[in-house]
């Protein structure tokens, strides 16, 4: 079923109707020439111009893609808005497989495309487009960010990505074992790639035991060489959830990780993790509370990397971006108490306290 436009009437209604919509602008950008085809999501823009990354992905159909748009924008608000950051939601897909159609002209219409917006969407890196293709977009539009630092950008922002989510992971510890030490702890870490290795290297300078595994055995192989002692891997996520005497889990690769198969397996008393959109649907968040065990919202947790590119805007330093990040500890430590105040789980906490200051900002 389609409207008179020709759209699919359920990205309609979800964008007008639905509780995931509420968006204030949705863009769809087609360059003939280049091939480009693209969707550009602002959910909010009530702390300040959208910032979010830019995913490219063969999608299944054009219905996938404004979707997945839609949910990753409203994601960067929430994100946006617990980070401190002086910056709304927003997130932008170009439809199709990097590898195939991925070329400078389209990079390049890309660029005019969030420029026409004039500021009120700034974009970075995601899944499929890397700090090259962000020079080449800054090229056409100004309001890009996630450069290499030969072109004014931070380059990398995975390093404060796993700076961040080990903040949460001490602070979970706090709250659960009154220490926010990892010495001694046991932690598995699905996903040693970008985040997760760097995340590795904070865990074994804490002291923690940790288990790994990858679906590239090369970046497993790194791991262990780097740290020949206190590092064991093990085949994959299914053996990493049954651990023995795991403390912590931390999914740093694709989301969806919680669901209704691996919570009921879970070996571990907290979840902290790198990876998006951990919640593989609504009411994990709940079976995971009824199992005791504490889940570190991962929107929360892995701001570091949205915190250094919002900077880079400013002209970058990393020792004021990594202040700021350091600040997840305490963040995370008040959703907790949020959360045992409300009744609620963490999930919910953090939905709430970001809504609030979304809130407060619209009535300014």
């Amino acid at each position: 079923m389609t409207d008179v436009t020709g759209a699919p009437a359920d990205v309609l209604h979800t964008l007008f109707h639905s509780d995931q919509g509420g968006h204030e602008q949705v863009v769809l950008c087609q360059d003939r020439a280049s091939g480009l085809k693209a969707v550009i999501a602002l959910h909010s823009t009530a702390m300040g111009p959208a910032l979010g990354g830019t995913r490219f992905y063969p999608y299944a159909s054009e219905a996938e893609a404004i979707a997945d748009a839609l949910n990753l924008a409203r994601g960067m608000s929430y994100k946006n808005a617990m980070a401190g950051l002086d910056h709304g939601g927003g997130k932008a897909v170009i439809i199709g497989d990097p590898e195939q159609i991925k070329t400078e002209e389209l990079l390049l219409a890309y660029g005019r495309f969030v420029a026409s917006l004039g500021g009120r969407y700034v974009t970075a890196c995601d899944v499929g487009t890397y700090v090259a293709d962000m020079d080449v977009v800054a090229r056409e539009c100004r309001w890009t960010t996630g450069r290499s630092p030969e072109n004014g950008g931070a380059g990398d922002s995975s390093v404060l990505t796993a700076f961040g989510v080990f903040q949460g992971m001490r602070a979970s510890a706090q709250h659960l074992w009154g220490d926010p030490t990892l010495r001694g702890r046991k932690v598995g870490v699905a996903g040693v790639g970008k985040v997760g290795h760097h995340l590795v290297d904070h865990l074994r300078a804490d002291g923690a035991e940790v288990v790994i595994t990858d679906v590239r055995a090369d970046s497993v192989r790194r791991i262990l060489d780097q740290h020949p002692t206190g590092v064991t891997a093990v085949a994959d996520t299914e053996a990493l959830i049954r651990v023995e005497g795991l403390d912590i889990y931390a999914p740093c690769a694709l989301g969806g990780a919680l669901d209704d198969t691996t919570v009921p397996a879970l070996t571990a008393r907290v979840v902290c993790g790198a990876a998006n959109n951990q919640l593989a649907h609504p009411g994990v968040e709940k079976d995971l509370a009824d199992r005791g065990i504490l889940y570190a919202p991962d929107y929360v947790v892995n701001a570091g990397g949205v915190i250094q590119v919002a900077d880079e805007l400013h002209g970058f330093d990393f020792d004021r971006c990594k202040a700021k990040a350091a600040k997840i500890f305490d963040t995370t430590l008040a959703i907790f108490a949020r959360a045992k105040e409300d009744g609620i789980p963490p999930a919910a906490a953090a939905d709430r306290i970001a809504e609030q200051r979304m809130a407060e900002a619209r009535s300014h």
